[in-house]
């Protein structure tokens, strides 16, 4: 067997064919795999030395809920209909080819070209770099792949990622931190993984997806690099794991999103008792009196005459002097915490509790844990020390069943045996650095940093499990910052510690946007910013005036003053922000039908212009501009001094001032009134 140089590249044979899945090996020892799963999804698996690295995946679970305890194995086809398709072999070649979908391999190198039809017949999509397009053992072994790039291309998805939603011409990473104050223009990386996107080919219009499983930190290339030897080119590389891709046809664009958001699972259902306002802040449960300033909270409610659905009780509750001690209770700030969530129960506001993955060195519990193996590991056999926001300690390992025991048995024990039926995943990044940290792996133990998100997505299915342990007979509902592809599957989430600008309020809509491009949309943000300065009074108003939009509407803060950003912090702003509480109340209807379409349908719940627009050139221009649900046209007011605010309408419906009524053509632009109680937005007309 000969090995692979770059002027021999591995020449690769059909050698097996199983139904929908085609095995392809070559001279060098690497395969390919390919498994046409459905007409217009088509999956490709590279092998550079013959063997997975990692033979089981938990994100890809077709129009499931769920996803077994071990995962899926990734030669698993099950519930897929694994269709009819065309097989051609020629010299040099072979075509594989569904009734949507056609992928073309040069058996040289495995060149690949993606085609897919449109009206206009089959339409090249997607096509390998020419120049080693695969690491096949000449470079440092990493996951990478190699398109061309074509002149005028756009790019979507990737998740919450900043600045404008088209990536062309950027160069972003998936390793998810804890990135507090983050610039919401500019900041790279994020919160989450989530590496898919969509190309468009702006002279045809056509889409396609590209989806690479894979939990590895990575890198996306959109043309930020160049190189004279291979000419334009987008890269994908990974510091681990397979080279695992599914491309997912159009060629229109919702069609690409609402398929890779089956792929990866079924969005989770919302109670309709967390559609409505979510108190929250850091400074209640860090006060020292924390349980006397949470009841003042609904006294203020009550004062106020303001609907309030649920609280995000921040990990105060947990805190002694500086560091925060999960699944303990502060008792001098909180004395009787059964008290204090009965009457929050009575008051018929729902508690979201803070609770985070990593134990503090110190914490209580840290020596047994410790003792039964249950954090990440060493190389020495203890737990792999990181240092967290208040100090440096372990994360729970959740590969470990014991450990998602020990999880599940504290959270019952200390939130759900109380009355707190929901969590906030938190702070669960899993900032893995110490390269020697092992995980149990269930049973098959592997490093750590491979697979970090994996921590995050099974800390959220022990999360839930305990939940429906404890009321089986209810709607579990969790939030967590971090995640992956498939979380969708159980949480809602938000774009993270924004900081308070008004560019913030801007670019969090884009970075909403690009989640719901990516699977994920039901999702808000910490409304008047979480970090830094305190909103002043026209940005809070203007910022609540888009929040109430968002599926998830929760004002949340720890500002850099000490100040407390809550809805009547400009008393003499109370009689708008009661107008703008009435309006969310108005919008819930809404908002329950778009997360059930999403649900149901896997159609975003928020989701840019030009996805129902698609025909209209202008709807893919970048704006502040987007869509509730199928009928509302929401126009964020996103800069300061204004009274009035400029739309453009999209060609191919007819619109209605959400306010006066007023009808307007699609196609047109005009100037609606922007008074801070009357936010602008329009309904499509039918």
């Amino acid at each position: 067997m000969r090995r692979a140089t770059l002027d021999r590249p591995p020449v690769f044979r059909l050698a097996d064919q199983d139904g929908a899945h085609l095995t392809l090996v070559s001279d060098t020892g690497a395969d390919a795999h390919v498994f046409v799963l459905e007409p217009d999804l088509i999956r490709l698996l590279v092998l550079p030395d013959g063997r997975l690295r990692h033979p089981r995946t938990w994100t890809i679970a077709p129009g499931q809920e769920d996803v077994a305890d071990q995962g899926r194995g990734r030669f698993d086809t099950a519930d897929f209909t694994c269709p009819p398709f065309v097989l051609d072999q020629a010299d040099g070649r072979i075509e594989i080819r569904t009734e949507t979908l056609r992928l073309t391999i040069g058996l040289e190198g495995l060149r690949c070209r993606w085609a897919q039809r449109t009206a206009d017949g089959w339409t090249p999509m997607l096509a390998d770099r020419p120049t080693q397009a695969f690491d096949f053992g000449w470079w440092d072994g990493k996951v990478r792949h190699y398109l061309k790039r074509e002149p005028g291309e756009q790019y979507f998805g990737l998740g919450e990622k900043s600045g404008v939603l088209d990536r062309a011409g950027r160069r972003l990473r998936m390793n998810n931190l804890d990135a507090m104050g983050y610039d919401a223009r500019t900041s790279d990386p994020l919160y989450k993984h989530l590496p898919f996107y969509v190309t468009r080919r702006p002279d045809s219009g056509a889409c396609i997806g590209v989806f690479y499983d894979t939990l590895s930190d990575c890198v996306f290339d959109f043309g930020c690099e160049h190189s004279n030897y291979h000419g334009p080119y987008r890269s994908f590389e990974a510091e681990h794991g397979d080279l695992d891709l599914y491309v997912i046809a159009g060629p229109a664009l919702p069609a690409v999103v609402e398929r890779f958001t089956w792929l990866t699972g079924r969005p989770a259902a919302t109670p309709d008792w967390a559609l409505g306002y979510s108190g929250s802040t850091m400074s209640y449960t860090d006060a020292d009196d924390a349980q006397d300033q949470m009841g003042r909270f609904l006294d203020q409610l009550s004062e106020h005459r303001l609907a309030c659905g649920s609280f995000h009780l921040s990990s105060g509750y947990t805190s002694s002097g500086p560091r925060r001690y999960v699944f303990t209770w502060n008792r001098d700030k909180f004395p009787d915490p059964r008290a204090f969530t009965a009457r929050y129960a009575q008051a018929g506001v729902r508690l979201i509790a803070n609770i985070k993955p990593a134990l503090l060195n110190d914490h209580p519990a840290f020596a047994d844990l410790a003792a039964r193996g249950l954090f990440l590991r060493g190389d020495d056999g203890a737990p792999a020390l990181e240092q967290f926001w208040d100090g440096t300690g372990a994360y729970l390992d959740f590969t470990n069943p014991a450990a998602v025991a020990w999880w599940q048995d504290s959270l019952t024990r200390e939130l759900l045996d109380l009355g707190i039926g929901s969590t906030w995943n938190d702070n669960n990044e899993f900032e893995v650095t110490n390269p020697r940290s092992t995980a149990h792996g269930l049973g098959a133990p592997f490093p750590a940093r491979e697979m970090k998100p994996l921590q995050t997505l099974l800390m959220m299915r022990a999360s839930r499990a305990a939940q429906r342990a404890r009321a089986p007979d209810q709607t579990p509902f969790l939030v967590s910052r971090a995640g992956c592809a498939g979380m969708q599957r159980y949480v809602q989430t938000w774009s993270g510690d924004n900081f308070t600008s008004w560019e913030t309020l801007k670019y969090n809509i884009r970075m909403g946007l690009g989640l719901a491009l990516s699977g994920v949309s039901n999702l808000g943000h910490d409304v008047g910013g979480f970090a830094g300065p305190a909103p002043d009074r026209e940005l809070l108003l203007r910022w609540i005036g888009f929040g109430v939009f968002m599926p998830r509407f929760s004002i949340h803060s720890w500002n850099a003053d000490g100040s407390t950003t809550e809805p009547w912090m400009y008393p003499d702003a109370m009689d708008t922000v009661r107008a703008l509480f009435a309006l969310r109340g108005a919008l819930i209807p809404v908002i329950a039908q778009a997360l059930a379409d999403y649900r149901e349908r896997y159609v975003p719940a928020v989701r840019p212009v030009f996805y129902d627009f698609p025909d209209d050139p202008d709807a893919w221009a970048d704006t502040d501009d987007y869509l509730l649900g199928r009928d509302l046209l929401v126009a964020p007011v996103v800069g300061p001094g204004a009274e009035e605010w400029t739309v453009r309408l999209p060609r191919g419906a007819d619109w209605q001032d959400g306010w006066t009524g007023a009808r307007h053509p699609g196609g047109a632009t005009i100037t609606l009134p922007a008074p801070f109680d009357r936010p602008p937005y329009l309904k499509r007309l039918r």
